[in-house]
């Protein structure tokens, strides 16, 4: 597999036995996605309506439904079904192209972008989408209340630094209705990846009557545990699907009748919680579901005997043991770097992800050349984590270690067995590891990434935009309380570096702020996972992106 041609098709392989896989027809829609023109009739009789019902498997629950307040890839997986943004994702290339914006230009100081909008196009609630719609959302994110950013990290922080509570850090100025198709925003400074960044679920684009009716920015909700906005369950965009209902482990989309672009073949989208890998494939072979995604290395040769399909896509997520640095201890440079020494990467990828994971000595997937030659590589060392260790002063004090349960994620297959591995291994080092197990489903995200007596964590995080800046940015661009890791260089390092044109200097700023990530061991960078989907024969093309943009109106099921 090369780092150029992100869309490109590939299959895994087990041995003789994944010969068997049937991977045929399985490609892409054209590069233009949703904003595909039906070809012409060739007949008078009008299109049949989408019928078909497409059943999907996820690990987890969505925690909202909401996208600019989602954190999590299940909920973005049924937003995107759901909601737009201006910009879409290539699916060959993952480059940004045109979605709900036809087309835009950039002022030459790169502080002001005009939006050309597509016409014709309506809301799931019959509201027309047009340019005042547009600000209503970006104003709507620039506005959002500190009761509302809970405790994850949102996307609109790590892209434009600062809400309206702190003008003077915010990159985002204003949005202005030119005309009823027409937007201008402007930008207090040059953004490299403003257009790469509205392609994220996150800037996806809501009926303004709705987020006002269902109070979007007033978490009085309680769902599955979590508080959320009445807008979070009535979400309501201009995608092909709209919500039909959220009930426990399912929720069910349908086809929207007045959608502008293709409508395809499904009329129906069910997605089902099913968190235990081998529950999902057992699934898959008894015709429940039509597919799920993150398979398992477990997986792959039961699924090849069966002649269920696999999908692999490039990879674009990164695997990382983070490190608390308000834990004690865990400030010395000495420490951290002896826990880098303690892990034998290799052994950690043997057996526990898909052939074809890489080990990361960075935070930056290949894809985005960012790949540094003078990156600090803490290869596998036990004497020289020995020495580091005494030196430190480490007094076998106990680490509490935080990971997951009952979940999958494209960085993180089999979170227990991952853990074991890495607890095995920096117990041999000499630590005394306190594992300390959390439900996935019990928010494990906020039990990370607040303040905590954790040491240790395991997390990760999957691109949803092609640019640097939505790994280093959203990490390591403002002080987070998941590391306690504070650092006024790095942070105008890479506020620099965003505000760079791209080319040889950019690339050259990015490089050394991936060099001095490396020096300082915020957190371990682990792998970059590959990951893969599984699908009944009866799919015949199915839109795999590693960006994970994948909206089920671009399914293409076989003739019966």
């Amino acid at each position: 597999m090369t780092n150029s041609g992100m869309g490109r098709r590939s299959f895994l392989r087990a041995g003789a036995m994944i010969a068997a896989v049937t991977l045929a027809g399985c490609t892409a829609a054209p590069p233009s996605g949703n904003a595909t023109t039906p070809p012409p009739a060739t007949g008078s009789a009008a299109p049949s309506a989408p019928a078909a019902t497409f059943t999907f498997a996820t690990a987890a629950r969505p925690a909202t439904l909401d996208p600019a307040l989602a954190t999590d890839t299940e909920s973005h997986r049924v937003t995107r079904q759901i909601l737009e943004g201006l910009v879409g994702v290539d699916p060959l290339t993952s480059a940004p192209t045109p979605l709900l914006a036809e087309s835009w230009t950039e002022s030459e100081d790169g502080r002001t972008y005009t939006f050309t909008l597509r016409r014709g196009v309506t809301f799931h609630d019959g509201e027309p989408f047009n340019a005042e719609a547009v600000c209503a959302n970006f104003d709507r994110w620039y506005n959002l209340p500190v009761s509302a950013r809970g405790s994850g990290n949102l996307a609109y922080k790590a892209v434009f630094n600062a809400f309206s509570d702190a003008p003077n850090l915010a990159v985002y100025k204003s949005c202005t209705a030119v005309d009823e198709y027409s937007v201008q925003v402007n930008l207090a400074t040059r953004l490299s990846g403003f257009i790469p960044a509205l392609a994220s679920p996150e800037f996806a684009i809501s009926s303004p009557k709705a987020l006002q009716q269902f109070k979007a920015d007033t978490l009085t909700v309680e769902k599955d545990g979590r508080k959320v906005s009445d807008y979070g369950l009535h979400p309501t965009g201009t995608g092909p699907f709209m919500l039909e209902s959220w009930s426990g482990d399912e929720v069910r989309l349908a086809a929207n009748p007045d959608y502008w672009g293709v409508r395809g073949q499904i009329g129906t989208v069910v997605f089902s919680t099913i968190s235990s890998p081998e529950s999902r494939l057992r699934a898959l072979k008894s015709g429940q579901v039509d597919g799920y995604d993150l398979v398992t290395v477990a997986d792959v040769d039961n699924l090849a005997r069966n002649g269920l399909q696999i999908l692999q896509r490039d990879p674009y997520s990164v695997l990382y043991l983070g490190i608390n640095q308000a834990f004690p201890g865990m400030d010395d440079l000495k420490m951290r770097q002896a826990i880098a020494h303690s892990i034998d990467k290799g052994a950690l990828l043997d057996g526990l992800f898909l052939n074809g994971t890489k080990q990361a000595n960075q935070f930056v997937p290949e894809k985005l050349g960012v790949s540094s030659g003078s990156v600090t590589n803490y290869g596998y060392d036990p004497a020289k984590a020995a020495e580091l260790f005494k030196e430190a002063g480490y007094d076998g004090a106990e680490l509490p270690f935080y990971y997951p349960r009952h979940v999958t994620r494209a960085y993180l297959p089999t979170p227990e067995r991952v853990y074991a591995e890495l607890s095995r291994q920096l117990t041999a080092a000499g630590l005394n590891i306190k594992p300390v197990p959390v439900e996935w489903s019990d928010d494990y995200l906020a039990s990370v990434q607040t303040s905590g007596d954790r040491a240790l964590h395991l997390l990760g995080i999957s691109g949803t935009y092609d640019d640097p800046d939505n790994f280093l940015g959203t990490l390591f661009g403002s002080y987070t309380e998941e590391f306690a890791y504070d650092d006024a260089q790095l942070l105008s390092k890479i506020d620099r570096a965003r505000t760079l044109q791209d080319g040889p200097e950019q690339a050259e700023a990015y490089t050394a702020i991936t060099d001095r990530i490396s020096t300082r061991v915020p957190a371990i960078p682990l792998a970059f996972p590959i990951s893969a989907l599984a699908l009944s024969p009866r799919i015949g093309s199915y839109p795999t992106s590693p960006l994970l943009n994948e909206v089920f109106n671009r399914i293409e099921l076989r003739s019966e």
